[in-house]
C-alpha cells in the first residue's frame, strides 16, 4: 500500500483563509480546512440546531489548521521549506506538524527525492550522495544541505543562480547575506569568482556551507560568518546575495551599499509575488533595479546603487 504524508498547519483562526490560498499554492487536492472558530453559528445556519458535541465544544477557538496531503513521491520537505517561507513573509505564525512519517525518518527520506538539477544554463546541481548522474558538459555543484535551505530546486535558489551567471564577472568577490547551505556562494565560486563570504544566523548552516565549500574544493576561497545581516562583515563587493525573506530585504538595503563596489550588482530574492512591488518600492530608495523575473509566485531583482547626481 502506498503512504502519502500528511503535513497539519496550525494557524491563529484569523488567518486560515490566506494561510488555506497558500497552501493551495503547494498542492491543489488532499487539503481539508479545520476551524470551529464559528462553530455554534455555522451549525444554526446548516443543521438548524443548537446541540453540538461535546469534543467539539471542548475545541481551541483561537486555532485553525490546514490539513495537506502528499502523494508519494512528493517531497516533504521543499514542501515543508516552501510554506514556512510563504508564511513568514506573510507574517502568519505558524507552527508545521508531519504525521504518517515519523520526523528523523523523513529527515533522511527527503534525500531520495532530492535529484541531479540542470539550472541555468551552465551548472548541475548534484546531491553529494549521487553519482548515477551525466553532467552533459555543465559545471558540476555537489551539495549536502543537511538541515539548511537551499538544494537548487526551489524556485528563489534557481532565480539567483540564474542572475548569477549572468551578472557575474570573473574574479569578482561575493557576498551572500542568509547563506543557508552556502549553494550560491559555492556556485559563485566554480563560476569564476575569486572569493566568497557567506553569513548566517544559524550556526548550522554556517557549518554546511563551509563543509559544501570543502566538498566543492573551493574552501580555500569561501569565508563562513555566524552573525546576523552585516554585522560582522568587512570589506567591499562586487556581487552580494540576499535570498531572505521581503522584510529582512527591506532592512538589509539601508546599509547593504556601504559593502558594496561602485559597480556591483545587488541580487535579491525570497520575495512572495504579493510583495514584490513593495520591495521594489523600498529597495528603489538606494538602487536601481537593472532585472527582475517571477517564477511559481516568487520574485528576484537584480539591482545597482544609484548613480550619484
Amino acid at each position: 500500500m502506498e503512504v502519502w504524508t500528511e503535513i497539519k498547519i496550525a494557524v491563529n483562526a484569523a488567518d486560515i483563509d490566506k494561510a488555506s490560498d497558500i497552501a493551495n499554492v503547494v498542492v491543489p487536492y488532499g487539503i481539508y480546512i479545520e476551524d470551529y472558530s464559528s462553530l455554534e453559528q455555522e451549525v444554526e445556519d446548516i443543521a438548524h440546531i443548537d446541540l453540538i458535541d461535546e469534543d467539539l465544544l471542548e475545541k481551541d477557538r483561537s486555532k485553525a489548521y490546514v490539513h495537506i496531503y502528499l502523494e508519494p513521491g512528493v517531497s516533504p520537505s521543499e514542501a515543508v521549506a516552501f510554506l514556512s517561507e510563504r508564511y513568514n513573509a506573510e507574517s502568519i505564525q505558524h507552527s508545521i506538524e508531519l504525521l504518517n512519517c515519523a520526523e528523523e525518518d523523513w529527515r533522511n527520506n527527503w534525500k531520495k527525492y532530492f535529484n541531479p538539477i540542470p539550472v541555468g544554463k551552465s551548472l548541475l546541481i548534484r546531491p553529494s550522495w549521487r553519482s548515477d548522474y551525466d553532467a552533459h558538459g555543465r559545471q558540476v555543484l555537489s551539495i549536502d544541505p543537511g538541515l539548511a535551505f537551499g538544494t537548487g530546486s526551489h524556485e528563489t535558489t534557481k532565480l539567483c543562480l540564474e542572475m548569477c551567471e549572468k551578472y557575474m564577472k570573473k574574479s569578482d568577490k561575493v557576498l551572500d547575506v542568509g547563506c543557508g547551505s552556502g549553494i550560491l556562494a559555492v556556485a559563485s565560486l566554480l563560476l569564476g569568482a575569486e572569493s566568497a563570504v557567506g553569513v548566517d544566523i544559524d550556526e548550522a548552516a554556517v557549518r554546511t556551507a563551509a563543509e559544501n565549500a570543502e566538498i566543492n574544493g573551493v574552501g580555500g576561497r569561501f569565508t563562513a560568518i555566524c552573525g546576523s545581516f552585516t554585522e560582522k562583515v568587512e570589506g567591499k563587493y562586487d556581487l552580494v546575495f540576499a535570498n531572505i525573506v521581503a522584510d529582512a530585504i527591506m532592512l538589509l538595503s539601508k546599509g547593504i551599499k556601504d559593502f558594496m563596489r561602485d559597480d556591483a550588482v545587488y541580487i535579491m530574492s525570497g520575495i512572495i509575488d504579493t510583495r514584490a512591488d513593495e520591495v521594489k518600492s523600498s529597495v528603489g530608495e538606494y538602487f536601481d533595479i537593472i532585472d527582475e523575473r517571477l517564477e511559481n509566485g516568487w520574485a528576484c531583482f537584480a539591482a545597482k546603487i544609484k548613480a550619484r547626481s
